[in-house]
């Protein structure tokens, strides 16, 4: 297959067609970070619903819809999002990478470590860009916090707590149905879980696969709530991972305090929304250290959808297949933390 090369912006970035594969709930938040950001634009729908596909691609102007398989085999797409319920993450994504376009795949990226791995490997093979859209990880906040940790601020990092979740009001749903990757760790548990990984891998070089694979993960207790349908509705748990323990604590079915804190030998990082929301990142932490006055920190705020979107055009741009903002081996021991927690909460 010739694909055709892509505009270039002022910028030197280029000018990336995307395809939204799943138009539903999260594929219009990606819009509006699409339509605020500075290199890409919709070109083309892809859904199982032709008429679907043709109602979002009329809405957001894009000349191009038809089903998954009919969007992958055009020349004429340079990046893929993949916004479809968990368990059809793994064929949408590596059917994208086989066809050579770029992918921006939703949090989780599966179910499972195994799957995971097998995403992991396709990227690899196909040597285009790849990144698991957790938002957060874009913006002033994430630098700022990155560079605090990266910079010692707390001495050595000990302890996070971190926790992510709310009130599903509906009761009926994707969340509640195991057979397309229900409960609240993984639709919002993997928040904390990747910020718990963030930090423990802070130290030293982007975490690579290899590293991934071998960093020791414990869970050392879970607790939770198990819905009729068998899939957790409220849970918290203990975790190492490597050398630093972390409370991690989601839910679908309650509010929750979603401020995070990292703890080392000579300070604490608290941060009171670390998570910001789909339009707007996160703006303000607080550094407490031993023989120091407070710091209250206010920074900057991106279209953190937006950042997604451009990170990906960037890595096509630079030749890079992985973004550093989300390391693919950070995905990786993230789907393992994951993969834990769900099992020690039904052993």
């Amino acid at each position: 297959m010739t694909t055709t090369p892509t505009a270039t912006l002022p910028s030197g970035l280029p000018h990336v067609r995307w395809a939204v594969l799943g138009p539903g709930v999260i594929a219009r938040d990606f819009m509006a970070g699409l339509q605020a950001g500075a290199t890409g634009v919709l070109h083309a729908v892809g859904s199982r619903s032709p008429e679907r596909a043709a109602a979002f691609a009329a809405e957001y102007g894009a000349p191009v819809s038809g089903s998954y398989e009919e969007i992958l085999a055009r020349d004429d797409v340079d990046a893929v999002y993949v916004a479809t319920v968990h368990t059809t993450h793994l064929p949408l994504a590596t059917a994208a990478l086989a066809a050579g376009k770029a992918v921006l795949c939703e949090k989780p990226l599966t179910t499972s470590v195994a799957d995971t791995r097998a995403m992991l490997q396709a990227a690899a093979v196909a040597g285009v860009p790849f990144l698991e859209a957790f938002k957060y990880r874009f913006g002033p906040l994430a630098t700022a916090l990155r560079s605090v940790l990266a910079d010692g601020l707390l001495g050595e990092v000990t302890h996070v707590d971190a926790a992510f979740g709310g009130w599903d009001r509906q009761g009926v749903g994707r969340l509640y149905d195991p057979a397309v990757g229900g409960g609240a760790i993984l639709d919002v548990g993997a928040y904390p879980a990747s910020f718990a990984v963030g930090v423990a891998t802070s130290a030293g070089a982007p975490l690579g696969i290899d590293d991934a694979e071998n960093l020791p993960v414990t869970v050392r207790s879970a607790a939770g709530l198990i819905g009729e349908t068998g899939v957790d509705l409220h849970t918290s748990a203990a975790i190492q991972i490597g050398s630093v323990t972390a409370t991690l604590r989601t839910t679908v079915r309650s509010e929750v305090d979603d401020s995070v804190a990292v703890h080392g030998g000579r300070g604490s990082l608290l941060v009171p929304d670390v998570w910001g929301s789909r339009t707007a990142s996160g703006d303000r932490y607080q550094l407490r250290r031993a023989g120091h006055e407070v710091e209250d920190v206010s920074v900057g705020v991106v279209q953190p959808m937006a950042a997604e979107a451009d990170a990906i055009a960037t890595a096509l741009a630079s030749g890079s297949t992985e973004v550093p903002e989300m390391t693919w081996g950070e995905s990786l021991l993230t789907a393992r933390v994951l993969e834990a927690w769900r099992k020690a909460l039904t052993a």
